[in-house]
């Protein structure tokens, strides 16, 4: 098995046991024996358990930034790439949230220390939020005076609007089917635009 395989395998077991245990109940020796890799491979890839919960979190962010990629590469129009980045965030974590039951708790927990594994990811997000935006001025579809300065309110905003969504307290009792309209006529109006999708 090549490294990368093998600790990926050590990443998705840990993740597993995370999720179904908590990060305090889980042991290095649970994740060796689950694996069933030995403690001393264990520890050729991570020098603790911290080490591999934040392998963990960074697989998840991995997941989720591929998404996002492919919706920035679709052939569609720039507004709705808009709209289709902001869902597919907020849903993304959601599912990464419930998939991973106990690690959840842990994520809140240590959001410091999570921010930290993020910094890159929101990097890479900012950028595509960023390239969307300068294909829809470029289309003249968008009329923004700071393209980068939009770009980082719409990151924060999709990233401040995670917890609420997570624990539907966004928009309660509304579909998402509800709710596009109301966000796509909220983003039409952030990014100058005067016409329907």
């Amino acid at each position: 098995m090549s490294i990368t395989k093998t600790r990926q395998t050590l990443v998705e077991v840990a993740r597993k046991l995370f999720a179904q245990k908590g990060f305090d109940a889980t042991t290095m020796n649970d994740i060796s024996v689950e694996s069933g890799k030995g403690r001393r491979t264990l520890y050729t890839y991570f020098k603790n358990k911290e080490d591999i919960y934040y392998a963990v979190i960074e697989g998840e962010l991995e997941r989720l930034s591929e998404r996002m990629d492919e919706v920035a590469h679709m052939d569609i129009s720039p507004e709705q790439k808009v709209l289709l980045l902001i869902y597919t965030h907020l849903n993304m974590i959601k599912e990464t949230v419930a998939r991973n039951g106990s690690l959840r708790a842990e994520f809140f927990r240590n959001i410091w220390k999570v921010e930290q594994v993020r910094k890159p990811f929101d990097h890479d997000e900012r950028e595509l939020f960023r390239q969307v935006l300068v294909e829809g001025c470029r289309r003249a579809k968008f009329r923004i005076d700071n393209v980068d300065l939009m770009a980082d309110i719409l990151h924060y905003s999709v990233k401040g609007l995670e917890v609420p969504y997570i624990y539907g307290r966004l928009g309660r009792g509304l579909t998402e089917a509800d709710s596009r309209p109301i966000v796509a006529s909220l983003v039409r109006r952030t990014l100058g635009m005067s016409y329907n999708y």
